[in-house]
């Protein structure tokens, strides 16, 4: 009986038609018994010698992953991002690795949405003084008053743009790789974008390059009050020089859903400006469906390119 692993934190296996399919075919699955993010180890263990396949979350698949995993011959990631896949080493071991970019892009980009509008809006640090006893009558600003700076112009940029453009903002962005611009949007460089922008939101891969994109110094170079949104990657802030910004009131406030690592348990926690969310940005009902399919649906293809099942 050939093996395969489901390693995120949740995943509806049992109305999933591919899944199906693949029990029918004889596999055995092992899934992920912490409900969180797996460490380095954890994957190891899980996949052991013997897994052929995988449905991956985010955990890290390193060479010393796919170095003890035998028998791994395809990773399908539910999500689009690939920043935790040694990718490098993946073709080496000879495994194929598949995503689902399209899936969770609408889901990611309206919980970009909300966290702008309870960031300007004050929602989150209202209830909370209401729950208190208090009555506040709270002042916020309008978004279509903002400049809201994209960094990432991608699938969810791209969507996270027109979607402020429909409440009248107006919106600049940075990317360096994609080329064509939606009508309206203004590209300049980052440097601009973090002295212009009063809200700035993040839409890009990490890696090398990308890491503590928003440190100390750019904190320093945005607009006295700018808002950071972030529901990217962890990564691309240092968080600790976040948390001082905001201390010292040079950023207004701040939205994070991904953290370097999570689960989050950092200075954040203790700043009323911050909303904070549990890397739930592909969790909407519709979205995970669509993402959990196409993810099992692509394992199956890899299965089948790779000589180990029969197609059809």
């Amino acid at each position: 009986m050939s093996k395969l692993v489901i390693s995120t934190s949740s995943f509806d296996a049992d109305n999933n038609p591919h899944i199906k399919r693949l029990l029918d075919e004889g596999m055995h699955i092992d899934g992920n018994r912490y409900g969180r993010k797996l460490t380095e180890d954890e994957a190891m263990e899980l996949l052991g010698a013997d897994a052929i396949g995988m449905i991956a979350g985010i955990e890290p698949l390193t060479e010393r992953v796919f170095a003890s995993a035998k028998s791994l011959k395809v990773v399908s990631r539910c999500g689009s991002g690939l920043d935790s896949v040694d990718l490098a080493a993946a073709k080496r071991y000879g495994i194929a690795v598949l995503n689902t970019p399209e899936a969770p892009a609408q889901a990611v980009a309206e919980l970009t949405m909300g966290l702008i509008l309870s960031a300007l809006r004050r929602i989150c640090q209202t209830d909370r003084l209401l729950r208190a006893g208090e009555w506040p009558r709270t002042q916020g600003q309008l978004l279509a008053a903002q400049t809201v700076g994209i960094v990432g112009l991608g699938r969810v940029g791209g969507r996270v743009a027109r979607l402020c453009q429909a409440f009248d903002a107006k919106v600049v962005a940075h990317d360096s790789y994609v080329k064509q611009r939606a009508p309206g949007i203004e590209s300049v460089p980052l440097e601009k974008l973090l002295a212009e922008a009063d809200i700035i939101s993040l839409h890009l891969t990490y890696d090398t390059d990308t890491h503590h994109l928003l440190d100390g110094e750019a904190f320093a170079r945005m607009k006295p009050g700018a808002v950071v949104i972030n529901t990217a990657r962890g990564g691309l802030i240092d968080e600790t020089a976040l948390a001082e910004a905001l201390a010292s009131g040079q950023l207004g406030a701040a939205a994070l859903d991904v953290f370097e690592q999570e689960p989050y348990r950092g200075p954040l926690l203790k700043c009323d400006k911050t909303i904070l969310t549990s890397h739930i940005g592909s969790l909407a009902r519709e979205s995970r469906q669509r993402m959990e399919v196409e993810a099992a649906e692509n394992l199956l293809r890899g299965l089948v390119n790779a000589g180990l099942m029969k197609d059809g």
